[in-house]
């Protein structure tokens, strides 16, 4: 099969194993770096290695792993690696204040901002937090754009008991009962919920107007420039690697464990991975990505969150400036028919409505 024909089938939604990998003479070596530890939501750069999604596009990618998207955007920005994927709302905190990155397309939608309280808890919207004692994180992304939420949710943040929190130890605190919610990133706190066997529910900031995505690919712009064939490439095999994720997510888990045995050891690790693909999934359910394709980012969405990042985070920063900020250039030529948007939704019903 030729590359071109490989290209069409993956268009047309054939797995990625299926393709057959062109002769190369000699793959371009390209350094990635992930926001975090190997974990499900950002698992598909190593399904594209596994997979052949990156080795048909004449390459040969590292994936090194982050201890944080600050210190990813920042070792992104100074050429230790040639690529990453950081947080969005980072990646416009670390360009305000100098660095010189642009993003590529989004993998995660919705940074899923939350006010997590028990289920049973009497705690319906942010009003019903006057009085009440919140615990937070005070180093938490989420935690500095609290004013923010409280601000559209129509909450006096004065009425509130803030209790600052290390983060080890946000959600054991909120299942203790030693305060009465807790402010969190849902899709980080509902694995240890889970694991910690507590039922919770969310009050999710983007239901006040607070959008912010979540997971981006980024570079630096002269990369993009004098590298852009090898920049297309990567997109295209994440992208690739991305859609057999949300089409089949047991084939992606098995990829990913092939390259992260660690991750098998255990069912436990497994279901992490599971419930960080499920959580890619649900937050994957957007027009962006439904109607224009996977990596697609809608312009209106970052500018809104360029705001909101410099009131609240960077307000002494350079504004970034959206159009110079992402670029769709590369993103959209993976695409889930109406009936695999279907199934995704119907797959991941439970976390759908944990998140809702």
């Amino acid at each position: 099969m030729t590359l071109a024909a490989s290209r069409r089938a993956l268009l047309l939604g054939a797995p990625a194993t299926l393709l057959a990998a062109p002769a190369v003479a000699q793959a371009q070596q390209v350094r990635l770096t992930l926001p975090f530890v190997a974990q499900g939501a950002t698992a598909f750069a190593f399904v594209a290695r596994e997979t052949g999604a990156f080795r048909r596009r004449g390459l040969e990618v590292e994936v090194a792993l982050g201890t944080g998207s600050p210190v990813a955007a920042q070792a992104v920005s100074q050429g230790q690696f040639d690529m990453g994927i950081v947080g969005a709302s980072v990646l416009v905190q670390q360009v305000a204040r100098g660095l010189n990155l642009v993003a590529l397309g989004t993998t995660m939608y919705d940074t899923t901002f939350a006010i997590a309280v028990p289920a049973n808890s009497p705690i319906r919207t942010a009003a019903d937090l006057v009085g009440k004692r919140v615990g937070a994180n005070p180093r938490g992304a989420d935690f500095a754009f609290w004013p923010a939420w409280a601000r559209l949710a129509g909450l006096d943040v004065s009425r509130v008991n803030v209790t600052q929190l290390d983060p080890a130890v946000v959600e054991r605190t909120l299942a203790q009962g030693q305060v009465d919610a807790v402010t969190c990133v849902a899709s980080s706190s509902l694995p240890t919920f889970q694991a910690l066997n507590f039922p919770v529910r969310f009050i999710m900031w983007r239901e006040a107007g607070l959008q912010f995505y979540h997971n981006t690919i980024v570079t630096r712009p002269e990369v993009l420039a004098q590298r852009a064939g090898m920049v297309e490439a990567v997109c295209d095999g994440l992208f690739e690697a991305l859609g057999l994720t949300l089409r089949d997510p047991e084939a992606a888990l098995a990829a990913f464990i092939r390259q992260r045995p660690e991750i098998g050891i255990s069912e436990g690790s497994r279901g992490s991975a599971r419930m960080g693909q499920a959580l890619l999934a649900v937050t994957s359910l957007v027009p962006e990505a439904m109607q224009h394709g996977l990596g697609h980012s809608d312009m209106a969405v970052v500018e809104r969150m360029i705001g909101t990042v410099m009131e609240f985070s960077v307000p002494d920063g350079r504004r970034p400036v959206a159009s110079e900020l992402y670029t769709n250039r590369f993103a959209g030529k993976v695409k889930l028919s109406e009936a695999e948007w279907a199934e995704v939704r119907t797959r991941n019903a439970a976390v759908r409505e944990a998140l809702a």
